[in-house]
Protein backbone atom coordinates (compact mmCIF):
# COMPACT_ATOMS: atom_id res chain seq x y z
CA UNK A 1 0.00 0.00 0.00
CA UNK A 2 1.53 3.21 -0.95
CA UNK A 3 0.51 6.99 0.48
CA UNK A 4 -0.09 10.11 -1.88
CA UNK A 5 2.95 12.10 -1.79
CA UNK A 6 2.94 15.10 0.50
CA UNK A 7 3.59 18.63 -0.34
CA UNK A 8 7.51 17.84 0.03
CA UNK A 9 7.11 15.35 -2.76
CA UNK A 10 5.14 17.13 -5.16
CA UNK A 11 7.47 18.48 -7.95
CA UNK A 12 8.42 21.54 -7.87
CA UNK A 13 8.51 23.45 -11.38
CA UNK A 14 11.33 24.29 -13.48
CA UNK A 15 12.67 27.64 -12.90
CA UNK A 16 11.13 28.41 -16.62
CA UNK A 17 8.10 27.50 -16.12
CA UNK A 18 7.25 29.82 -13.79
CA UNK A 19 4.76 31.88 -14.80
CA UNK A 20 5.51 36.10 -14.89
CA UNK A 21 2.73 38.97 -15.57
CA UNK A 22 3.80 40.28 -18.20
CA UNK A 23 5.38 43.99 -17.99
CA UNK A 24 5.23 45.01 -21.86
CA UNK A 25 1.55 46.83 -21.69
CA UNK A 26 -0.38 43.62 -22.13
CA UNK A 27 -3.58 43.37 -20.46
CA UNK A 28 -4.58 41.02 -17.49
CA UNK A 29 -6.89 38.14 -16.82
CA UNK A 30 -9.91 39.05 -19.25
CA UNK A 31 -8.23 41.52 -20.83
CA UNK A 32 -8.92 44.67 -18.31
CA UNK A 33 -6.12 46.76 -18.88
CA UNK A 34 -2.75 46.69 -18.73
CA UNK A 35 -0.89 44.82 -15.86
CA UNK A 36 3.19 45.75 -16.62
CA UNK A 37 4.25 48.25 -13.89
CA UNK A 38 6.86 51.24 -14.68
CA UNK A 39 10.48 51.49 -12.65
CA UNK A 40 10.58 50.68 -9.07
CA UNK A 41 6.69 49.47 -9.17
CA UNK A 42 5.37 52.56 -8.23
CA UNK A 43 2.53 52.36 -11.29
CA UNK A 44 1.48 51.06 -14.01
CA UNK A 45 3.91 51.74 -17.31
CA UNK A 46 3.32 54.85 -18.73
CA UNK A 47 1.51 56.77 -16.33
CA UNK A 48 3.70 59.92 -14.60
CA UNK A 49 4.16 59.55 -11.38
CA UNK A 50 4.57 62.99 -10.72
CA UNK A 51 3.00 66.28 -12.60
CA UNK A 52 5.03 67.20 -14.69
CA UNK A 53 5.91 70.82 -14.55
CA UNK A 54 3.96 71.16 -11.47
CA UNK A 55 0.52 72.48 -11.34
CA UNK A 56 0.44 76.41 -13.06
CA UNK A 57 -0.50 79.30 -10.13
CA UNK A 58 -3.62 80.84 -10.78
CA UNK A 59 -3.15 84.56 -12.05
CA UNK A 60 -4.23 86.73 -9.40
CA UNK A 61 -7.85 88.79 -10.09
CA UNK A 62 -7.42 92.60 -10.44
CA UNK A 63 -8.77 93.42 -6.57
CA UNK A 64 -6.06 91.28 -5.44
CA UNK A 65 -3.38 92.37 -7.41
CA UNK A 66 -4.48 96.37 -6.96
CA UNK A 67 -3.91 95.16 -2.71
CA UNK A 68 -0.58 93.50 -3.29
CA UNK A 69 0.58 96.51 -5.18
CA UNK A 70 -0.80 98.81 -2.77
CA UNK A 71 0.75 97.05 0.17
CA UNK A 72 4.08 96.93 -1.43
CA UNK A 73 4.24 101.00 -2.38
CA UNK A 74 2.75 101.70 1.28
CA UNK A 75 5.31 102.64 3.98
CA UNK A 76 6.01 100.18 7.08
CA UNK A 77 3.63 102.18 9.26
CA UNK A 78 0.56 102.00 7.53
CA UNK A 79 -0.60 98.89 8.33
CA UNK A 80 -0.16 99.27 12.03
CA UNK A 81 -1.53 102.86 11.96
CA UNK A 82 -4.63 101.07 10.36
CA UNK A 83 -4.97 98.50 12.79
CA UNK A 84 -4.53 101.50 15.70
CA UNK A 85 -7.15 103.46 13.58
CA UNK A 86 -9.80 100.07 13.71
CA UNK A 87 -9.32 99.75 17.68
CA UNK A 88 -10.00 103.19 17.97
CA UNK A 89 -13.23 102.95 15.93
CA UNK A 90 -14.22 99.98 18.53
CA UNK A 91 -13.20 102.31 21.74
CA UNK A 92 -15.08 105.19 20.02
CA UNK A 93 -18.07 103.43 19.82
CA UNK A 94 -18.25 102.06 23.34
CA UNK A 95 -17.83 105.57 24.57
CA UNK A 96 -20.54 107.06 22.37
CA UNK A 97 -23.12 104.10 22.36
CA UNK A 98 -22.77 103.90 25.92
CA UNK A 99 -23.76 100.03 26.42
CA UNK A 100 -24.32 100.46 30.48
CA UNK A 101 -28.01 102.26 29.69
CA UNK A 102 -28.67 100.47 26.45
CA UNK A 103 -31.73 98.30 26.65
CA UNK A 104 -31.39 94.49 26.26
CA UNK A 105 -32.98 94.13 22.89
CA UNK A 106 -31.13 97.64 21.35
CA UNK A 107 -29.42 97.60 17.85
CA UNK A 108 -26.92 95.90 17.34
CA UNK A 109 -27.98 93.22 19.69
CA UNK A 110 -26.82 89.71 20.56
CA UNK A 111 -28.67 87.52 18.74
CA UNK A 112 -28.52 84.62 21.45
CA UNK A 113 -29.67 87.01 24.52
CA UNK A 114 -32.27 88.01 22.07
CA UNK A 115 -34.39 84.87 21.48
CA UNK A 116 -33.08 82.83 24.51
CA UNK A 117 -32.25 84.91 27.10
CA UNK A 118 -29.16 83.24 27.61
CA UNK A 119 -25.42 84.94 27.60
CA UNK A 120 -23.35 84.33 24.82
CA UNK A 121 -19.94 83.82 25.37
CA UNK A 122 -19.10 87.36 24.81
CA UNK A 123 -22.23 89.14 26.18
CA UNK A 124 -20.73 91.90 28.34
CA UNK A 125 -17.78 92.58 26.54
CA UNK A 126 -18.46 95.91 25.42
CA UNK A 127 -19.69 97.09 28.75
CA UNK A 128 -16.68 95.46 30.04
CA UNK A 129 -14.60 97.81 27.62
CA UNK A 130 -16.72 101.13 28.54
CA UNK A 131 -15.93 100.42 32.42
CA UNK A 132 -12.19 99.74 31.59
CA UNK A 133 -11.84 103.18 29.59
CA UNK A 134 -13.68 104.72 32.74
CA UNK A 135 -11.22 103.21 34.86
CA UNK A 136 -13.40 101.37 36.75
CA UNK A 137 -11.61 97.50 36.60
CA UNK A 138 -14.30 95.97 39.18
CA UNK A 139 -17.44 96.80 37.19
CA UNK A 140 -15.81 96.01 33.92
CA UNK A 141 -14.69 92.30 35.72
CA UNK A 142 -18.68 91.94 37.13
CA UNK A 143 -19.28 91.74 33.32
CA UNK A 144 -16.72 90.15 31.96
CA UNK A 145 -13.81 88.63 33.67
CA UNK A 146 -11.93 87.17 31.47
CA UNK A 147 -11.88 90.14 28.84
CA UNK A 148 -10.55 91.85 31.56
CA UNK A 149 -7.84 89.05 32.33
CA UNK A 150 -6.90 88.77 29.06
CA UNK A 151 -6.68 92.87 27.91
CA UNK A 152 -3.49 93.47 29.48
CA UNK A 153 -1.97 90.51 27.40
CA UNK A 154 -3.87 91.32 24.31
CA UNK A 155 -2.60 95.09 24.73
CA UNK A 156 0.84 93.95 24.90
CA UNK A 157 0.85 91.67 22.13
CA UNK A 158 -0.38 94.96 20.00
CA UNK A 159 1.66 97.28 21.03
CA UNK A 160 5.34 94.78 20.32
CA UNK A 161 3.80 93.91 16.75
CA UNK A 162 2.98 97.78 15.80
CA UNK A 163 6.20 98.78 17.13
CA UNK A 164 8.02 96.29 14.92
CA UNK A 165 6.25 96.76 12.26
CA UNK A 166 6.52 100.58 12.23
CA UNK A 167 9.43 101.91 14.28
CA UNK A 168 11.20 98.28 14.36
CA UNK A 169 11.36 97.83 18.25
CA UNK A 170 12.27 94.59 19.88
CA UNK A 171 9.99 94.24 22.90
CA UNK A 172 10.55 91.04 24.62
CA UNK A 173 8.82 88.32 22.99
CA UNK A 174 5.63 87.15 24.71
CA UNK A 175 5.67 83.16 24.37
CA UNK A 176 2.16 82.08 24.55
CA UNK A 177 1.94 78.16 24.49
CA UNK A 178 -0.75 75.70 22.66
CA UNK A 179 -1.29 74.29 26.58
CA UNK A 180 -1.82 78.28 27.96
CA UNK A 181 -4.28 78.45 24.86
CA UNK A 182 -6.25 75.70 25.26
CA UNK A 183 -6.59 76.34 28.80
CA UNK A 184 -7.93 79.72 28.41
CA UNK A 185 -10.37 78.75 25.65
CA UNK A 186 -11.59 76.03 28.32
CA UNK A 187 -11.91 78.05 31.00
CA UNK A 188 -13.69 80.43 28.81
CA UNK A 189 -16.31 77.84 27.89
CA UNK A 190 -16.63 76.96 31.50
CA UNK A 191 -17.50 80.92 32.08
CA UNK A 192 -20.13 80.62 29.32
CA UNK A 193 -21.63 78.17 30.99
CA UNK A 194 -21.67 78.80 34.79
CA UNK A 195 -23.27 82.37 34.19
CA UNK A 196 -26.16 80.71 32.97
CA UNK A 197 -26.47 78.63 35.38
CA UNK A 198 -30.10 80.04 37.52
CA UNK A 199 -28.65 79.14 41.20
CA UNK A 200 -26.52 81.59 43.48
CA UNK A 201 -23.84 82.65 43.18
CA UNK A 202 -23.57 81.95 39.14
CA UNK A 203 -27.15 84.29 39.26
CA UNK A 204 -24.47 87.48 39.95
CA UNK A 205 -23.11 86.43 36.69
CA UNK A 206 -26.03 87.83 34.44
CA UNK A 207 -25.32 90.49 32.73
Amino acid sequence: MTSAPGPVDQPHPAPSAVHTAPTDGGTGPGGFGPVGFGPGGSGPEGWPTTPPGGYPAPEPDRLTRFVLRLYERSPRWAVPLAAVGCVAIGMSYALLSNPTYADPDAAPTCLLKLTTGLDCPGCGGTRALWYVLHADLPAAARHHFLFVFALPFLAYLFVAWAGNQAFGWRLPELRISSKVIGGFLAAWLAFSVLRNLPWAPFTSLYV
